[in-house]
């Protein structure tokens, strides 16, 4: 006997929003309706404060500021107008600007800050708005970068700090503390000496931690080595001469500098047993000697210059008496006179690891990118040397992945000035409140 199939009454499938997630409601004839549903759609959660504080960073807002500071030349010595450019940006904004001397009354610095609502850290941004002496270009943003004298060392990285202080500001997201940022002129060698930075530390406008935004994007670093650039002339009395009039007696100031040289290269080897982990060994260096006009003249002073690196902090005074000892010694054995100068640009500096600014810069670096940082050693002296060594506060330089400085290729990736402003900004709302957080 055949199975008799049951006619299934009439289903029907209406879709319909109920509550937060989508449902369909199955009638049945003579039953009740049921609602069954057919996918979740979750209510997208608020973004977490990190998120609203990246988010918050503004790239065209940025690139625009980089672009007005680096259309403003400034050559190192003459930045008066791109410090004036930057006051007036900051003030249209709404930020309270002063203008401290800071041992350059040509071209004051520019500082400004951001308070949170209790007490808490500072953080500092400090950057050089001088440019070295090259000709100038004026920015221009292609595929992606943005190019012009300046754009990588460093107003790029200046934009990045005012950028992360905006979106700090715009989120309410500094509960605490107050970031302070400062920019000078008088960075760049030769022509600069470095005095603004060192009149902002005499005056007080320092913070508690700094970062500077270098064109140092990888490693982090933890230590670097001091630099002294030395400068010795090895002279004699009287006139030059043919070298056949020459007395027998007659000092040879040539020689004179060959010896000092060939020390200094013995020193060298001696001091390749002083090492760090990360910022490398102890090193003399000489790139130049020059004396004389012809090859069969006697001249009358012969010229040295190089540098000393050194490793370890507070060496200042030992290396001064170093090499003072060495010329000095050649100077006697050759019967010549020397005179002799020693700048010094910055003092070795080394970083605990435990730095809370160190750990709130990693975590930052996590939150932006997604990976910590490597730890090394930092390969130039930047100012942060003189922060680390006169104002006694670690000093952090982390930038762009930027290329070409001290050159007329200069080029940034924009996208690397938004990570900067993000991370800059991130670490500042975690170190800032301090134990208040």
């Amino acid at each position: 006997m055949g199975h008799m199939r049951a006619e299934l009454p009439e289903v029907r499938l209406l879709y319909r929003k109920v509550a937060d997630f989508d449902s369909a409601v199955v009638v049945f004839p003579c039953l009740r309706t049921l609602h069954v549903p057919t996918s979740v759609t979750m209510t997208p959660s608020q973004p977490t404060d990190p998120e609203r504080l990246s988010a918050a960073v503004d790239e065209q807002r940025l690139l625009d500021t980089a672009i007005r500071l680096v259309d403003i030349p400034s050559p190192t010595c003459d930045a008066a107008a791109v410090a004036d450019g930057l006051a007036e940006l900051l003030a249209a904004e709404g930020f309270e600007v002063e203008r401290p001397d800071a041992g350059w009354p040509e071209a004051p610095a520019v500082v400004t800050r951001l308070h949170g609502a209790g007490e808490g850290r500072t953080l500092q941004f400090d950057g050089h708005l001088d440019t070295v002496h090259l000709p100038f270009v004026p920015a221009r943003v292609e595929d992606g970068h943005l190019r012009g004298l300046g754009a990588s060392d460093m107003k790029g990285g200046i934009a990045a700090c005012v950028e992360a202080m905006r979106a700090l500001r715009d989120t309410d997201a500094l509960s605490a503390g107050s970031v302070l940022l400062t920019t000078h002129d008088h960075h760049e060698a030769p022509w600069g000496d470095g005095r603004q930075v060192h009149g902002l530390i005499a005056d007080g406008f320092t913070g508690d931690a700094v970062l500077l935004p270098e064109y140092l994007a990888n490693p982090l670093p933890l230590a670097g080595r001091g630099m002294a650039v030395f400068e010795v002339t090895l002279s004699r009395p009287g006139e030059p001469m043919h070298e056949v009039l020459r007395p027998s007696d007659t000092p040879n100031v040539v020689d004179a500098g060959a010896e000092l040289v060939v020390r200094l290269r013995e020193l060298a080897r001696e001091l390749q047993s002083i090492t760090h982990p990360y910022s490398g060994t102890d090193t003399t260096f000489v790139g130049l000697l020059q004396a004389g006009e012809i090859y069969n003249q006697s001249p009358t002073s012969c010229q040295i210059k190089g540098t000393r690196r050194w490793v370890t902090p507070g060496s200042v005074d030992r290396i001064r008496d170093e090499l003072g000892s060495i010329i000095d010694t050649v100077a006697c054995e050759t019967g010549t006179t020397a005179q002799w100068h020693l700048e010094v640009p910055g003092d070795a500096f080394q970083i605990d690891p435990a730095e809370p600014v160190l750990t709130c810069l990693q975590s930052a670096c996590r939150q932006v990118s997604g990976s910590e940082l490597p730890l090394g050693g930092k390969p130039f002296v930047d100012d942060g040397n003189k922060y680390s060594a006169m104002a006694g506060i670690p000093a952090l330089t982390h930038g762009p992945d930027a290329l070409g400085a001290h050159t007329t290729q200069e080029s940034v990736p924009v996208s690397e000035l938004t990570r900067i402003a993000r991370v800059y900004a991130q670490t500042a709302a975690s170190f800032c409140p301090g134990d208040a957080a």
